[in-house]
């Protein structure tokens, strides 16, 4: 696998050499100093050009420059793309690196996240802060948010229960693993905040839950994914509740929100009789 610095050599080159090329922009991980460090890491790189036609859809470009990818990806090539004029490249190549690769040809607006100049030939882009990732912090809920995801989880899980009684495994999974789940992960970042100071990053869909949940959390948030068995879905489903009931009162009462306890109740009794009738 070629080394960061070859890596970077050779972006900067490409765009070194190529009078269209402005200026370029690394972001992502390799750009925040507190995101985990390791060679899987990708090269979010934006280069930002004066004529995008160019290196729109230009397969021979990426080649002569950066070599043939084994596997390529251009979301603006793809069903329902959003069309606005950049044109993205996400490539993995024979060494294993990967390369998401952005041209843009709009001026670059500072949003907070995390962004190291690399190269600016004209003064084309504007002075951007020291990289931090309070872009990425845990943000806490206001009231409406915390009711809302606490019965969103609840109702949503009379669903689950309906599919597994229907024997709709694909319908069961998607709003377990979907649905009822994006509230579960919600309310543990909002957890992890309140034992942090909100201070942190759970990470791009909760990959550092691990490192922030005390372990016995954690162990039941691992016991909630689940094969195709029902036996074993409903005993996922269970322990999500559990796990949800643990750590959302403790939320609402860190911010003086009211966890309604009826709602816990009645679904868990509704459950409990579908699955009782089930087997």
């Amino acid at each position: 696998m070629r080394t960061e610095n070859e890596m970077f050599d050779l972006i900067l080159n490409v765009a070194k050499k190529d009078e269209q090329i402005r200026a370029v922009l690394l972001v992502g991980s390799r750009a925040n100093a507190n995101a985990p460090q390791d060679k899987y890491q990708d090269y979010d790189i934006t280069y930002f050009v004066k004529d995008i036609a160019p290196f729109f859809h230009n397969l021979d470009w990426i080649e002569e420059n950066f070599g043939k990818p084994v596997i390529l990806q251009m979301p603006e090539m793809m069903p329902h793309a959003d069309g606005d004029g950049h044109f993205t490249y996400l490539m993995i190549f024979e060494d294993g690196n990967r390369i998401d690769l952005s041209v843009e040809f709009t001026p670059y607006i500072d949003d907070g996240e995390p962004a190291i100049i690399l190269l600016d030939k004209d003064g084309f882009l504007p002075d951007i802060s020291a990289p931090t990732d309070i872009h990425w912090h845990i943000k806490p809920p206001t009231e409406n948010l915390f009711i809302g995801c606490c019965n969103n989880f609840w109702w949503c899980l009379n669903n689950v229960g309906k599919g597994i009684a229907r024997d709709e495994l694909p319908y069961v999974m998607e709003m377990f693993n979907h649905h009822v789940r994006d509230m579960l992960n919600q309310m543990i970042e909002w957890y992890i905040g309140i034992n942090t100071d909100f201070s942190v990053s759970a990470g791009k869909m909760g990959k550092y839950y691990k490192k922030y949940l005390p372990s016995e959390l954690y162990e039941l948030y691992a016991k909630t994914y689940s094969d195709s068995d029902y036996h074993h879905i409903w005993a996922a489903v269970f322990t999500a509740c559990e796990l949800f009931r643990t750590i959302a009162p403790v939320v609402g009462e860190y911010f003086g929100y009211a966890y309604n306890q009826s709602e816990d109740l009645n679904m868990t009794i509704y459950l409990t009789k579908i699955m009782s009738n089930e087997g």
